[in-house]
């Protein structure tokens, strides 16, 4: 699985494109802003004081342990060796920061000022003066520029994707850093460049960024790395005098005075864990648990709260996602085949207490996703390609086949045996066989145990056309190694999605990524056709370019046939033990942990509870 986790202002008079002034004409000013919103302008003023969603009067400090599924070898996110924890994200602070209540938007945070050329060909970021590492040494363009560059030459493959456009990187002054790009018509990027976390030059001089990472890492954000346990526990401790809590991007927020982290190998344990009270907060994803296993003694007596948060983000597609680098499915008719097969309805029904929405896009709950046939404006894009691609996709609706719920999919069957038949495969003796006689088989690689639940009834509709599939699960270290080398057959993935999406399509579905090592092509899509839609998707010049070709683009991976779409929910399941505050404004994300805090009062009443058996 897959992970990513800013910002865009006043972009309304970029977006139409680079300026068309007469040669003679005097260039426009550049926009300088305290923030950047994607599509229009962003929600807060100037001299907002803080998030909507954060208390500047919450209190600091108190401890609060999460658990998390697998284990860490290394402090180093940033490159494919080695596993690092999630946690460590919280040591290293970002340009700019995200609102959690605005779709693509974020404010100055180390940057105090944004500068974007009004044709699009630079952004620059002029840092704050107070910004500081822990260590006290002030953050300085030049670890702008020494980050990136690592970053791009020797981080994780979506990088050298997500920065190819930028052209060269200078550091104008000591807080003045400025990215000149190749081309003027990169929207997003300015954004993605926000997100770019800065690391101290000084502090990785002599050690190599490129090797997992065994020592505590210096940062500049509200976290340390304290005590940890390769492998079971890290707890990250509070910065006291971390110099970001008085901006109006870091006030009210990281108020836990400990975030510790354990580690488990199995989910049933982890669930176990919080039910006993050694972990404080959860977030549920398995609909079955959701409806059966909140009803234990500590929610009955009100210690623990639960609650299904609304959330109005894209959901992306969560899928079984199909190695096109294999044989196997090299045809766009089996893998076709493989999403007839699969009975949404009956898992929905058996599984998972009907919560779920089956996802047929690949940006779900978005207005970039794809309906009906495609409009004249899909079409102008569509067209030159025509020939290479399915005749169906100009003549009828996409749509993922629906049964009755019973588990007797026969029609469903009887649609993919004649696809596979077409793709040159017979049945024989109750085996489906290729022309050489070889019966069809392949493996599922699944990173934990609770999704066998949901796989396993697959598993046994495919036998029913003779097909041999083995389920194998593996730790989510060498699923990470395994799938960082595309060495698998079919594989669960989800491939999240933003508002506005753009550069992370490269490394999603680029002729490039497919070939680099740790990129998240998973499904091995090279193919030009894609390429050229994702360009016009990341040079959009305004929104209704965007959204024309994120559609045209979801209408071809969909007609690929890539993936089995599986289901989304538009909420944020979470139980807690009831010792937190937080101010219940609600945001587009459904939960904004980070504005948390540990009320002193609740935390004694509940801890009492647990230390004396409930």
């Amino acid at each position: 699985m897959r992970r990513r986790e800013l910002l865009l202002a006043g972009l309304a008079g970029l977006a139409a494109g680079p300026a068309r002034a007469a040669d003679t004409a005097e260039p426009a000013p550049p926009l300088r802003t305290y923030g950047l919103a994607l599509v229009g302008k962003p929600k807060l003023p100037a001299d907002f004081p803080h998030f909507p969603y954060a208390d500047p009067a919450a209190p600091k400090g108190g401890e609060v342990a999460l658990a998390d599924l697998g284990s860490f070898d290394s402090f180093n996110p940033f490159i494919v060796r080695g596993t690092a924890p999630q946690a460590v994200g919280r040591v290293w602070d970002t340009l700019l920061r995200s609102s959690a209540d605005e779709p693509d938007t974020g404010y100055a945070h180390m940057a105090e000022v944004v500068e974007v050329a009004a044709d699009h060909s630079h952004v620059a970021f002029e840092l704050r003066a107070e910004a500081r590492f822990h260590d006290g040494a002030p953050v300085t363009a030049e670890d702008v520029v020494w980050t990136f560059t690592m970053l791009r030459d020797k981080g994780r493959p979506y990088y050298r994707q997500y920065y190819a456009d930028v052209d060269r990187v200078v550091a104008e002054s000591a807080r003045r850093v400025v990215f000149h790009f190749k081309n003027t018509g990169n929207r997003e990027l300015p954004v993605i460049l926000g997100e770019l976390v800065v690391l101290p030059k000084h502090w990785w001089q002599g050690r190599d960024f490129a090797a997992p990472l065994t020592d505590p890492p210096l940062g500049s954000g509200p976290y340390r790395v304290g005590k940890f346990e390769f492998g079971r526990t890290i707890a990250m401790e509070r910065v006291d005098d971390y110099w970001g809590q008085h901006v109006p991007t870091g006030a009210g927020l990281d108020n836990f005075g400990v975030i510790r982290t354990e580690y488990f190998r199995d989910a049933t344990v982890a669930l176990q864990a919080f039910k006993a009270g050694q972990v404080d907060f959860r977030r549920e994803n398995i609909s079955k648990v959701w409806a059966t296993e909140y009803d234990f003694p500590a929610v009955k007596k009100g210690l623990v709260q639960k609650r299904a948060f609304p959330s109005n983000l894209p959901t992306g597609m969560q899928c079984f996602v199909m190695n096109t680098r294999r044989p196997v499915f090299a045809d766009r008719r089996v893998r076709q085949a493989m999403t007839e097969v699969f009975d949404f309805e009956w898992e929905n029904k058996n599984l998972f207490y009907n919560l779920y929405t089956r996802t047929t896009s690949f940006f779900s709950n978005s207005d970039c996703a794809s309906s009906g046939l495609p409009g004249a404006a899909e079409l102008a894009l569509l067209d030159p390609y025509r020939s290479k691609l399915p005749p169906e996709l100009f003549t009828q609706p996409f749509t993922l086949p629906v049964t009755d719920g019973s588990g007797n999919n026969r029609e469903g069957l009887r649609r993919a045996l004649t696809l596979l038949e077409q793709a040159g495969l017979h049945i024989k003796d109750r085996k489906l066989l290729d022309a050489g006689g070889n019966q069809m088989n392949f493996e599922i690689l699944l990173d934990e145990p609770t999704f066998e639940r949901v796989t396993l009834p697959y598993v046994q509709w495919l036998d029913r056309l003779g097909i041999v599939v083995r389920v194998r699960t593996v730790d989510p270290a060498e699923y990470q190694h395994l799938t960082d080398n595309f060495d698998f057959d079919m594989t669960i993935n989800t491939y999240g999605e933003s508002d506005s999406p753009g550069n992370e399509l490269w490394d999603f579905w680029g002729s490039e990524s497919a070939k680099q090592v740790g990129s998240d092509n998973l499904a091995g899509v090279a193919d030009p056709m894609v390429d050229a839609l994702i360009q016009k998707v990341v040079s959009a010049r305004s929104r209704e370019e965007l959204i024309t070709a994120a559609r045209a683009l979801d209408r071809v991976l969909l007609w690929g046939w890539y993936v089995v779409p599986n289901w989304h929910l538009q909420s944020v399941w979470a139980a807690w033990w009831d010792r937190f505050g937080f101010t219940d404004v609600a945001v587009r994300s459904g939960i904004a942990f980070n504005a948390w805090w540990v009320d002193p009062a609740l935390a004694d009443k509940t801890d009492a509870a647990r230390r004396s058996g409930f």
